[in-house]
């Protein structure tokens, strides 16, 4: 007689599974919260979770200070070539004369992309951004430093609040490329050595501000 190959062993284990009629253990596991509540300032949990990932987090209390710390450490780090592509951005750094490129002149040199983003995702330290604004997809990946200017109302706790700001903003059809950002690009591929920048930007500063 014909041995029984591992193959139809398998199969028929799956079978026999599928005519198997049996409750769900957890019929309730979607409505289950993932994480204990939490009933703190979003701020102070994101800005801690951020730096934990080796992002860097200020916090402004208005245009005037951003623009000030944006001087700052471009001139502390000698940035020259800081690209920003949104209108809304591009307009508030022209009011206070901060020089940046508006186009993608000599882009391939460029050191600092500044994006505006979707939401802030406190539990997690990660920024939510999508290729549904005039940043795309290159501003927040090619250059070195990657710097988001972010609002106190786009703070939410979890991720599926994050998404549902942006359903709430696309209703019709979400953008093609939406990305979770958790502090600069790495790896540990390489002897289990960790390097940041390796895919991306090897600094990410979130900057936000009070609306």
């Amino acid at each position: 007689m014909k041995e029984t190959t591992s193959r139809e062993k398998m199969l028929k284990k799956i079978r026999k599974a599928l005519l198997e009629k049996r409750d769900n253990p957890y019929p309730n596991l979607e409505d289950t919260s993932l994480y204990e509540e939490y009933s703190g300032h979003l701020d102070v949990l994101f800005a801690g979770q951020l730096s934990a990932v080796s992002g860097n987090f200020v916090f402004c209390e208005d245009e005037i200070q951003l623009i000030e710390n944006l001087l700052h450490l471009a001139e502390e780090k000698s940035w020259r070539k800081i690209y920003a592509w949104e209108p809304r951005l591009q307009s508030m750094l022209s009011t206070y004369e901060f020089p940046f490129y508006s186009t993608d002149t000599d882009f391939l040199s460029a050191d600092v992309g500044i994006t505006l983003c979707e939401s802030l995702i406190a539990r997690n330290g990660s920024v939510l951004i999508s290729n549904g604004t005039e940043a795309g997809r290159r501003l927040s990946i090619f250059p070195h430093i990657h710097i988001v200017i972010a609002y106190t109302s786009q703070l939410v706790l979890d991720l599926k609040d994050g998404f549902k700001l942006l359903k709430d903003k696309y209703p019709e059809s979400l953008p093609s490329m939406v990305s979770n950002i958790t502090g600069p690009s790495r790896t540990a591929d390489i002897e289990k050595t960790l390097v940041l920048g390796a895919h991306g930007p090897k600094e990410l500063y979130v900057f936000l501000l009070e609306d």
